[in-house]
């Protein structure tokens, strides 16, 4: 299993702050997949994304154990 981290608005939206995927092998992009089709995350496509806290692309293979994050863009000023 893979621990997926969410913030800000994608916590919002699916309820929770984390949710275990089965994902073991796959990238990161089936990973979104997932979160996308259970919990209507649409926005993901603008989000960053990491892996065991180092930022990464949606073609990282995932091992387990792994720890992913969807990060949304921030704004400032």
């Amino acid at each position: 299993m893979v621990k997926v981290l969410l913030f800000a608005q994608f916590q919002e939206a699916a309820g929770t702050e984390s949710v275990d995927v089965d994902a073991v092998g796959q990238p990161v992009s089936h990973v979104k997949s997932v979160l996308k089709e259970n919990y209507g995350l649409l926005d993901l496509d603008n989000a960053t994304v990491a892996v065991n806290q180092e930022y990464t692309d949606m073609d990282t293979e995932l091992k387990e154990g792994d720890t992913v994050a969807f990060i949304p863009p921030v704004s400032g000023g």
